[in-house]
């Protein structure tokens, strides 16, 4: 079954642009042609559009994803999606420990009623990390 433009980036939640942007990057193979030149994929190339939208939500890159896609197509298991995905899960977690470092610092800032940068920098009191770095 041979799918147009249209109906290959509706079933995947995606606009033509970004097809065909995926497409010269190599993540979807290149299509047939119809006769009159409109371009023809098949139900693989819905799911593999699929495939890169959830890898992009996980936190990989575009760039990530085409080598995933690529190890894929050669079966090379020792540097697949396990050992990637561990290492995104690493830097999601470091992530989430700075995200959760300014959270607090913020609390902090408005617990202290923090309200003026220079006056706050130049206080003991204030809780902001940059206390710090001001009074070495």
């Amino acid at each position: 079954m041979s799918l147009r433009i249209n109906d290959v980036a509706q079933a995947a939640g995606v606009n033509k642009e970004t097809l065909r942007y995926y497409e010269r990057r190599g993540l979807i193979d290149q299509p047939d042609r119809s006769p009159g030149g409109h371009r023809l994929y098949d139900e693989r190339a819905v799911q593999t559009l699929r495939i890169i939208k959830a890898a992009q939500r996980l936190g990989f890159t575009l760039d990530e994803v085409a080598d995933l896609i690529e190890v894929g197509r050669r079966r090379g298991r020792d540097s697949g999606l396990q050992v990637r995905a561990r290492a995104k899960l690493v830097e999601v977690e470091a992530r989430m420990a700075d995200l959760t470092a300014i959270r607090d610092n913020l609390r902090a800032a408005l617990d202290a009623g923090c309200d003026d940068l220079h006056e706050c920098a130049s206080s003991d009191c204030c809780p902001l990390p940059f206390a710090e770095i001001t009074t070495r």
